[in-house]
């Protein structure tokens, strides 16, 4: 992992400010021609820099399009209030944030997919905390319900925080919420992976229907569990 991505500090306003460059061609790219078309090259010839310079920034393309991908997070977490705001009780509000994801997921799969599945580093977490450094005003403007899970780049601490409800509300103890959530994020990772593979026939609708099945019979049979306990 490159020390300047490790150490980036908040009042480094030039180096913030080189880095901006670096993600909004690369998201501009992945617009203009898909995130497939993204190449440290391209981005270097497109900015005026050289390759040699963006890694001094970012240890691999990834790192840099796992920024650039984080952009479009944005139209998610904006649509996830209004997406829950029917739901009659903390299970129904859990299932359709996870819905939610789902559904933009499958939409958009390589940017989630380079979001949440993909290799980036042993730091993600660092990396997502730089991501906000950048750009704090995305923090700023997002539902704050929702600010713990933004700030995570791990699917399975982002399940872990949508689950915590669910714990307080005695419908679940943490084991068995531990164990639903892994049981969703495995499922959800495998769909996701087979989508980008092309191993499957799902369309974005298709694969939404079964995985919010999936998610609905984990957590009914979650909850009932707790109840026969």
């Amino acid at each position: 992992m490159d020390l300047h991505m490790l150490k980036l500090d908040n009042n480094d306003i030039k180096k913030k400010r080189t880095l901006k460059i670096f993600i909004e061609e690369t998201r501009k790219i992945i617009n203009e021609n898909g995130i497939d078309k993204v190449t440290i090259r391209k981005v270097a010839e497109k900015t005026g820099y050289n390759s040699a310079t963006i890694y001094n920034y970012f240890d691999n393309c990834n790192q840099l399009i796992f920024f650039a991908s984080l952009d479009f997070l944005g139209e998610y977490s904006q649509a996830m209030p209004d997406y829950i705001a029917d739901a009659e009780d903390e299970k129904e509000k859990f299932i359709l944030m996870w819905e939610c994801f789902c559904k933009f997921s499958f939409e958009n799969p390589k940017i989630y997919y380079s979001i949440f599945t993909e290799h980036i580093g042993d730091e993600s977490k660092v990396l997502m905390d730089n991501y906000f450094k950048i750009y704090p005003e995305k923090l700023e403007t997002a539902d704050e319900s929702l600010v713990p899970m933004l700030r995570s780049p791990d699917l399975s601490e982002r399940a872990s925080v949508a689950s915590q409800p669910l714990i307080k509300n005695d419908l679940l103890s943490k084991k068995t919420a531990e164990e639903m959530d892994n049981m969703i994020t495995y499922i959800y990772h495998g769909l996701l992976t087979l989508m980008i593979n092309k191993r499957t026939n799902h369309t974005a609708e298709s694969a939404l229907k079964t995985i919010s099945k999936h998610i609905r019979t984990i957590v009914n049979n979650a909850v009932c569990c707790k109840d026969r306990n």
